[in-house]
């Protein structure tokens, strides 16, 4: 009896990154150094780079452009917020009539407020603090109007602040206070007295530049790059990846050391306290959330 013969194993789908894109040449030019990160992790995947807006190309070009079949589309998205509540259904919907499947993953933060954190996203932002002594840290992300959405990012926040081992305080540089100012001045006014901001941002622009400018005016001492194409960022955008197509990655490395400072006797849950009556900084991004 001939044993059975196997036709040639499957090709892994293309792995297209939709990220939100900006008018910032910088932006682009971070998603395009994490799309070749992810590739050269993956060497079999082809790995692609798409924008929702400002810079190309676009998602569905990427994907009518695919030389195979089956792709995964992975937002580039820290919330799932209008961008990912509306502009990712949209790229499918229209990819209905495209020659190709596509499977949508999550977005890289937590999708409710129930969602896990995933750790590689918070060994990642804890990378890109600079080392030194920080007693109080501000979580800074580009903001939104979903209420939703700002509870993931304090629920990502309450992570931060378990892995240092001090209080972290989420903060938006637009659509919704308190910018990331108001919180260094209230963190300090609560008696720390070294405020380091971390960047809850996948790439450098105008928002980043705003939350920034923000705290350091306010006195933070140390401020965070965006994740950009740190390697705990490749190994997030990979698992999502395999969980869409029903696989996992392995076990991951033990978390980097933290050197971000000390526990001091702020609480924990300080980020959930209110903030006053500041105003709403502009809204950038109309009837959308800035962020995501």
């Amino acid at each position: 009896m001939r044993p059975a013969r196997l036709g040639p194993a499957p090709q892994p789908p293309a792995v297209v990154l939709v990220a939100h894109g900006s008018r910032d040449p910088r932006a682009a030019a971070s998603t395009a150094a994490l799309a070749r990160a992810v590739g050269r992790a993956h060497p079999t995947w082809d790995v692609r780079a798409s924008y929702l807006d400002h810079a190309g190309p676009r998602p569905l070009d990427v994907l009518a452009a695919l030389p195979g079949r089956r792709a995964v589309l992975v937002p580039l998205l820290l919330t799932a917020a209008y961008h990912g509540k509306v502009d990712v259904p949209a790229i499918l919907d229209d990819a209905a009539t495209l020659p190709v499947e596509v499977t949508p993953a999550d977005v890289l933060g937590p999708s409710t407020s129930a969602s896990a954190v995933a750790p590689a996203l918070i060994d990642g932002l804890v990378r890109r603090l600079p080392a030194g002594d920080l007693d109080a840290v501000v979580l800074a992300a580009a903001g939104t109007r979903v209420a939703a959405a700002r509870e993931t990012i304090m629920r990502a926040a309450d992570a931060l602040s378990a892995r240092l081992s001090v209080p972290c305080v989420a903060a938006y540089a637009s659509a919704s206070p308190p910018d990331p100012g108001d919180a260094v001045r209230r963190l300090r006014a609560s008696g720390a007295s070294r405020v380091g901001m971390a960047a809850y941002f996948l790439a450098p622009g105008f928002l980043y530049d705003v939350a920034v400018r923000s705290a350091q005016a306010a006195g933070a001492v140390q401020v965070a790059e965006p994740l950009g194409d740190a390697p705990e960022l490749v190994r997030l955008v990979a698992s999502r990846v395999l969980a869409a197509t029903g696989r996992s990655l392995p076990a991951p490395p033990d978390p980097l050391p933290v050197t971000a400072g000390h526990t001091c006797c702020l609480p924990l849950g300080v980020h959930k306290q209110g903030f006053g009556n500041a105003p709403s900084p502009t809204v950038v991004c109309p009837a959308r959330s800035a962020e995501d």
